[in-house]
């Protein structure tokens, strides 16, 4: 992925990314409040050796042998011989082991010190105890390990407290600041983890970027959502002045501008699968290249769930079904809409072998018959990925368009109808984005402006579109009318 797709992926998240680094800081904020205090004393002790002469070379060799031992110093100094006269001492019921782990001694580089480190949550032991170690190390060390030889009465290896350790007045842990950083980095990147996880699991298409990630094709049109699709389906008509109906004006310029010059065009709209809104945008698309004048038919070839006959309003009991059985003829079945040059071809009853049907010759002349009569063919066609439908009828026309429904579409099932165009030979001419989400992050919008009559303006008498009543009666003999 580019840096941009981060980027899109984190707009898109960024109330998870919010949620989960507020959450670590929370957390972070809680451990530290309710976490022990703990102290830390520290005191020094010097070690030494005592040498016979007092020449600089024998005080060299002194000091060499007092660095090289300095770990084992630091190691004696948590030995039991040391802790346990401490825990005596100073009365403490504490093990051995327990008592290791708040001591830490460290002998730093090229050094003859000890610094022996205790924490405790009680500042006064602390203190008490690491001073106590000193002690103890000074009598192991100089009275038993390397006791006085011969006259002398001090050892040669002496251990000397340099700086008792005091009473701490502050704890060193917790740390709120610092576990506050540790916290928002932590949900942060928790936070983005998730959102990249997601992105890289979800499978369904949520944006054109995705769609641009699977084909080639061009993005014909951006249909924003709209709840209320099902009860209002003809929004190019109904809502002539919504930013809906102005997308499928800009659907309708596209598809005029894709095959120029090309005379009759006829076109399937199809889907991947169900309920991605393919008879509503091949419905509205015929609205809107019908309101420039050009001569429209809208054919229902979706012969095992119609619904144009539906939207449109119009009788839909015969139709394209008796015309390729030679019950009817084309100009018997065939619907004007209102007063405009939109010809509508409902489906007709429910045939047992719908691809047989529209993979025959008939269907062949039918769409040549409609040809020779109208400037542009819509046929709304079945899912591609459910049947052969569209893939047998897009063999006899300039291509397929592709809807394809934000949230619903799966990408898989995207890949797999291209596919399938593309084993068929059959050509995809573009691509539909339809139910674009209008809010959240990932919200597509057409802007905050209308352009054209106000909401108290009326239309020209003669540009007022009605929709007709049911079934006017006319029929293919409207074809050769202006």
């Amino acid at each position: 992925m580019e840096l941009r797709d981060y980027l899109r992926i984190f707009y898109a998240n960024w109330v998870l990314i919010v949620v989960t680094t507020l959450v670590g800081v929370a957390a972070a904020a809680g451990f530290t409040f309710l976490a022990t205090p703990q102290y830390e004393a520290q005191s020094k002790l010097y070690i030494s050796v005592q040498t016979d002469s007092q020449a600089s070379g024998d005080l060299l060799q002194g000091s060499n042998f007092a660095q090289q031992n300095m770990a084992t110093f630091a190691e004696l100094a948590t030995t039991e011989s040391v802790l346990e006269p401490v825990a005596e001492e100073l009365s403490l019921d504490l093990s051995r082991n327990q008592l290791t782990e708040l001591v830490n001694v460290a002998a730093p580089a090229d050094s003859t010190l000890l610094n022996v480190t205790v924490s405790n949550e009680d500042p006064e032991l602390a203190a008490q105890i690491s001073n106590e170690i000193g002690v103890q190390l000074k009598t192991l060390v100089e009275e038993e390990l390397e006791p006085p030889q011969g006259d002398d009465e001090t050892s040669p290896v002496q251990v000397n407290m340099v700086q008792s350790a005091q009473v701490p007045t502050s704890p060193v842990s917790p740390r709120l600041p610092l576990n506050l950083a540790l916290g928002f980095l932590l949900g942060l990147a928790v936070g983005v983890g998730i959102a990249v996880l997601r992105a890289v699991l979800d499978t369904r298409i949520r944006s054109v970027h995705d769609i641009e990630q699977i084909t080639e094709a061009p993005v014909l049109g951006r249909i924003a959502d709209d709840p209320d699709a099902s009860k209002k389906p003809l929004i190019v008509h109904l809502e002539s002045k919504s930013p809906r109906a102005e997308a499928f004006r800009a659907l309708r310029t596209n598809l005029q501008f894709l095959t120029t010059g090309e005379g009759s065009k006829t076109f399937v709209i199809s889907s991947a699968g169900p309920g991605e809104g393919k008879s509503t945008t091949a419905t509205n698309l015929a609205l809107a290249l019908a309101e420039t004048g050009m001569k429209v038919a809208l054919v229902d070839c979706d012969l095992r769930w119609p619904r144009v006959a539906q939207y449109m309003d119009i009788e839909g009991a015969v139709g394209l079904t008796d015309v390729l059985i030679g019950r009817a003829d084309i100009s018997d079945v065939l619907q004007r809409w209102g007063r405009s040059q939109l010809y509508i071809l409902p489906a007709g009853k429910v045939p047992p072998n719908p691809s047989e049907l529209l993979g025959s010759d008939l269907m062949e002349h039918t769409l040549d018959v409609l040809s020779n009569h109208v400037d542009i063919i819509l046929l709304d066609s079945p899912p591609l990925l459910a049947v052969t439908d569209a893939a047998v009828i897009g063999s006899m026309t300039q291509g397929v368009v592709l809807v394809t429904a934000a949230d619903s579409t799966r990408k898989q099932e995207l890949e797999s109808a291209v596919s399938t165009l593309d084993t068929a030979g059959v050509a995809l001419r573009g691509i539909v984005a339809t139910m674009l989400p209008t809010k959240g992050p990932g919200r597509y919008g057409y802007g905050q402006y209308m352009y054209g009559y106000g909401e108290d303006d009326v239309l020209p008498d003669d540009q007022q579109r009605r929709a007709p009543k049911k079934s006017s009666g006319r029929r293919a003999s409207n074809l050769n009318r202006g």
